[in-house]
């Protein structure tokens, strides 16, 4: 398949969503393998001791904290294309999305991993479902605890495509 004149092809470091006179466009995957990808990314919420006391004993006022922000995390990944001007919309294959409970200092960890097999990678989904689950636990929270601070949004992992396979060195 031939290339339109004005997108360059890709050299390594290259930003792939600009073409030859620095206009945004959608990347033309057409001609890309079909292979199975799988990106794991993550990040966490800190808050006040108690503010965790109330998610681990399933006492908040709008209930199952954890619960809704899964759900809230596996849509976010499903609507990333709605979101992220650029993302091409994927048929995910599987979305998963799982938290811990860190008593010091007191935090949960998410932890999101999408997977396709396609033509384009799924960073981008696994990035927001973690960062919509994130955002879910302090929607839920913030009633009792503004202070809540997110952080540590991240790609762990990623599996498949041209690029090969990436896995971030450990956070500090």
């Amino acid at each position: 398949m031939s290339r339109s004149p004005t997108v360059p092809d890709t050299a390594p470091g290259a930003l792939t969503h600009f073409d030859a006179e620095g206009q945004a466009h959608m990347v033309d995957v057409a001609s890309k393998t079909h292979t199975h990808r799988v990106a794991v990314a993550e990040g966490r919420i800190a808050m006040e001791p108690a503010t965790l006391a109330l998610i681990r004993n399933g006492n908040a006022k709008k209930g199952d904290v954890l619960g809704i922000a899964r759900i809230a995390g596996i849509q976010g990944a499903k609507r990333t294309c709605d979101l992220i001007p650029l993302c091409h919309p994927i048929a995910l294959t599987r979305v998963a999305v799982e938290f811990d409970m860190q008593d010091a200092p007191p935090a949960v960890r998410c932890r999101a991993t999408a997977e396709c097999t396609g033509q384009t990678g799924v960073e981008m989904e696994a990035l927001t479902a973690a960062s919509v689950a994130l955002l879910t636990i302090y929607d839920m929270c913030k009633a009792v605890d503004r202070g809540m601070t997110i952080s540590g949004v991240r790609l762990l992992e990623k599996r498949g495509g041209k690029s090969g396979h990436f896995q971030a060195p450990p956070a500090d």
